[in-house]
This record gives structure tokens, C-alpha cells and sequence, in this order.
């Protein structure tokens, strides 16, 4: 019997056709709420968001052989797992979703929409001119297939796309050319992973970079950006900033970020969208054939990516 750990009832039905017999799919909804012996689970889909405990749970599952994420990030769970489990992200399941919100956060941003939704509250007419994202210079950090769905939404706006990753290829620039793009860029978003390399990527001398008046957009992580750092910038009012994810998270209520003008928060929803379980239990279902039927899995987690 190959037993299969879920996170979601309501994902059951959505992982598509298995076979009828040696197989028993159960719904464990959180390290509380467990519907057996972690022994004999092979395949696990840990809740998402990630909670306390997920990790030390995976080493009391002692014939565990895949854990497959919903989330696309996967530093809750890198480098934490037992020797011989293979760890799988949900790439491609979260490109829609975390696309429109970047589109979004960056629309409103350079459009005053916080302004203007303040005046509304207050029922004043706040006519004033805005900025335009027509002819923006956008730099992508982090050209995984969320950075191709921003830039494809991007482009019909008439701005310019340079990208980088962590190593360079056809049209794409290596992450030690960075230096030299910032201050070039008047919309920098990152969308890479969390791991040693890109803790605090956005650091002091980062920011330092960026020509006066830009935007820097947070939709990876909340450590790859240094919080004092993009705080002091803030304060200053020389750059913007518009970020779903923040370190801490949540946010302290009594933080400066929350207060200040040039700054739009989001509380970590660009994913929170109807279509996640959707998407991400066809990608379980796939995963699980190929694992059934011994084939290789897809986005396989190497080096935190």
C-alpha cells in the first residue's frame, strides 16, 4: 500500500485519475491534525502557508520518499529534509497569480492609487497629475517562469525588460552584472528564492544604486530584502517601495514602513487567489503518476531552486 499525504479535502478530486487499488490518499491538514501513523507515508504535500513544525514532522516519516510544495518557494523546506527525500517546488503553479499582483502593485503604485484611495476616505477631490508606466525600464531579478509572466504582462505597457538570474544566458544577464543595471532601472522586481546567495540581496549598497524616483518591488521573500536598509531609503522618500512579503512577517503594526507615503504593504496574498488548489493538486496528481509509474519528477529542488 503506497500511502499519500494531502493538505486539502478539497484537493482530493482535483489530483485527476489514480490507480484503484494499492494506493490510499489521506488529508492531513496540519501537524495537529493528523489522520495517521506518519509511518508508511511516501509521498507528502505539506499545507501551505508553511507552519511551525513541518519540517521536524517529515523526520518522523520514516519511509518518506517525496515531498512535493504548493508553494513555489522552497526555503521552509531545503536543506531541512532526511537524506534520500526528494524535495519538488510547485513552479509554474503560481505564475499567473503573483504576476498579476506584481502588474498590480506596480500599476498602483506609479499611478498614486494609495493616494487617491486615502482622499477617497476622506472624501476629498484630490485632482493631481500622476506618473505612467509607458516607457518605465524595468529590471526582473530572478527570470523563473514568474519572471516570464511578469515580463509578458509588462511589455503590452510599452516599458523595457532587462532580466537577470543567477547565471547568465541568451538575454538574460548573470546576477554580478547587477551593479551596473540598478541604476539604469526605473522598476526593479525581485522574484528570486530564498536562499544563502540572495539573503539581503537588497541591501544597503543595493538600494544605493537606484537612481532617485524608482520603485523596487518585493514579491519573493521577505529576507531578500534588507529591512533597515530599504526602511532608511523609504524615509528619505528617494525610492519606492511595494512588497507582499516582509522580515519580520507579519509586519509590527508599530513599523515605520507601514506609515509612509512611497510604501504599498500587501499581507503575503499575491498568491491567494481561487485558481491555487486548482493548479497546484493537477501539478500533485501529474507528480504523483510519474512517481507511481517511476518516472522522473518535475521541479525537482537543487540547491534551494
Amino acid at each position: 500500500m503506497v500511502k499519500i499525504w494531502i493538505a486539502h479535502g478539497t484537493g482530493l478530486p482535483l489530483l485527476g485519475p489514480l490507480p484503484r487499488e494499492g494506493v490510499r490518499v489521506e488529508v492531513a491538514k496540519s501537524v495537529a491534525e493528523l489522520p495517521s501513523d506518519p509511518s508508511g507515508v511516501v509521498f507528502w504535500v505539506p499545507p501551505i502557508p508553511s507552519g511551525p513544525g513541518l519540517t521536524d514532522l517529515a523526520a518522523r516519516m520514516p519511509d518518506l520518499h517525496v515531498v512535493q510544495l504548493l508553494s513555489a518557494g522552497a526555503d521552509a523546506f531545503a536543506g531541512r529534509l532526511p537524506a534520500g527525500v526528494t524535495l519538488c517546488d510547485a513552479r509554474g503553479v503560481h505564475d499567473s497569480s503573483v504576476a498579476e499582483w506584481v502588474v498590480a502593485a506596480v500599476l498602483a503604485y506609479v499611478r498614486d492609487l494609495p493616494l487617491f484611495v486615502r482622499a477617497q476616505e476622506r472624501g476629498e477631490w484630490a485632482y493631481r497629475g500622476t506618473g505612467e508606466l509607458a516607457g518605465k525600464r524595468v529590471l526582473i531579478v530572478g527570470a523563473g517562469s514568474i519572471g516570464h509572466a511578469v515580463q509578458a504582462r509588462l511589455l503590452p505597457f510599452g516599458v523595457t525588460v532587462t532580466r537577470v538570474a543567477r547565471r547568465p544566458r541568451a538575454g538574460v544577464h548573470g546576477v554580478e552584472e547587477l551593479p551596473d543595471l540598478l541604476p539604469a532601472a526605473d522598476v526593479v522586481i525581485l522574484l528570486v528564492p530564498l536562499t544563502p546567495g540572495t539573503l539581503g540581496l537588497a541591501s544597503a549598497g543595493f538600494l544605493a544604486r537606484l537612481p532617485d524616483g524608482a520603485l523596487l518591488v518585493n514579491a519573493a521573500r521577505g529576507p531578500v530584502v534588507d529591512t533597515a536598509a530599504v526602511t532608511a531609503e523609504a524615509l528619505t522618500g528617494r525610492i519606492g517601495f511595494a512588497t507582499d512579503v516582509t522580515d519580520p512577517e507579519p509586519l509590527p503594526p508599530d513599523h515605520p514602513l507601514w506609515h509612509l507615503p512611497n510604501v504599498l504593504i500587501t499581507p503575503h496574498i499575491a498568491s491567494a487567489v481561487p485558481g491555487l488548489l486548482r493548479r497546484g493538486y493537477s501539478l500533485v496528481g501529474d507528480q504523483l503518476r510519474r512517481y507511481l509509474a517511476g518516472e522522473p519528477l518535475d521541479n525537482v529542488v537543487s540547491d534551494g531552486y
